[in-house]
């Protein structure tokens, strides 16, 4: 991946920073910009190589953005293969001096179960914690939709602020100050998507994606996904009478769809099924609206929650 392109860039020793000057940041998903600009405040300029509501499990970066990156000083990724292409840049940028940080290091995962699996079958866990981060390890297996969880953002943000600290040493102090900000917001966070689950009526939502897994191992929610439902393919009549069928032997009155998935999908749905159709946001991207209201993970993450309380209760 652009190999050729970047073997015109170099190290340009002419262009070094000084020790106060910007650091110049790229991430993948949108909570890594985010914590990366709130925990760097001046000291940083950060831009997500995402384009607004882009789908972060097939998007490719171009050769652009890649020659932009050598330039930069830190490249921040979620990990746990959430992005194939990460391989490929640390490739290429193997003779430039950028810092590449996977911000899922040391983030107590957990596997993707099959659909028809429950907590139950995770016997272990503890130690696939453990042995999540082996060196070379490929997380093929584990579930990657570790920043909904904000107990793991956490984790992440600790692991951007240790990075922006190693980069930039003089600016310790505000960087520790402003992680220190953010995870009194997160652990807040965590406070109160815990409270909404323990205190539901019901812990079983009907999802139109199973990306809330770490919700359900470490929270006690249990997501019911919608085999085989694609969120921008209208589905068939088989598909519908299994979603309505699905329902109503759980009584469900609610279906999450995620914040992108095509509304006719949806509309279908709710017309077909009889279930009210309630969005949560996945935050991995956000729309143009949403950058111009000015909205972060912590907004989001709220809205989230008020849609759980409504569907479990």
């Amino acid at each position: 991946m652009a190999l050729s392109v970047l073997s015109a860039c170099g190290n340009n020793d002419s262009a070094k920073k000084d020790a106060d000057d910007k650091l110049e940041v790229y991430t993948t998903i949108f909570p890594l910009q985010d914590f990366t600009k709130k925990i760097g405040g001046e000291h940083v300029n950060v831009t997500s190589i995402y384009p607004a509501g882009a789908d972060a499990h097939t998007y490719e970066p171009s050769q652009k953005q890649i020659v932009k990156l050598a330039n930069s000083d830190l490249f921040v990724y979620n990990g746990v293969d959430l992005e194939p292409f990460v391989e490929d840049i640390e490739k290429s940028l193997e003779k430039e001096d950028v810092k590449m940080i996977d911000s899922s290091k040391d983030v107590a995962l957990i596997k993707f179960a099959d659909e028809h699996e429950n907590q139950a079958n995770h016997e272990g866990h503890d130690h696939e914690k453990e042995d999540a981060h082996k060196e070379d390890e490929h997380h093929h297996d584990y579930d990657p939709h570790i920043w909904l969880d904000p107990k793991n953002a956490l984790k992440q943000a600790e692991n951007i602020k240790n990075a922006l600290v190693a980069l930039q040493p003089n600016h310790k102090q505000d960087f520790e100050k402003n992680f220190n900000d953010l995870k009194t917001q997160l652990l807040d966070l965590e406070a109160q998507l815990k409270e909404t689950i323990n205190n539901a009526k019901t812990k079983e939502v009907l999802v139109s994606h199973a990306a809330y897994g770490y919700w359900e191992y470490n929270y006690g929610l249990k997501q019911i996904p919608i085999a085989g439902l694609s969120s921008s393919d209208e589905p068939s009549q088989k598909q519908l009478a299994a979603v309505a069928e699905t329902a109503k032997e759980h009584n469900l009155s609610y279906i999450l769809f995620e914040t992108f998935a095509t509304p006719k999908v949806a509309e279908v749905i709710q017309k077909e099924t009889g279930a009210k159709i309630l969005r949560l946001h996945h935050l991995s991207t956000i729309s143009e609206e949403e950058l111009k209201d000015k909205k972060d993970y912590v907004t989001l993450m709220k809205e989230n929650i008020k849609v759980l309380d409504t569907a479990m209760n």
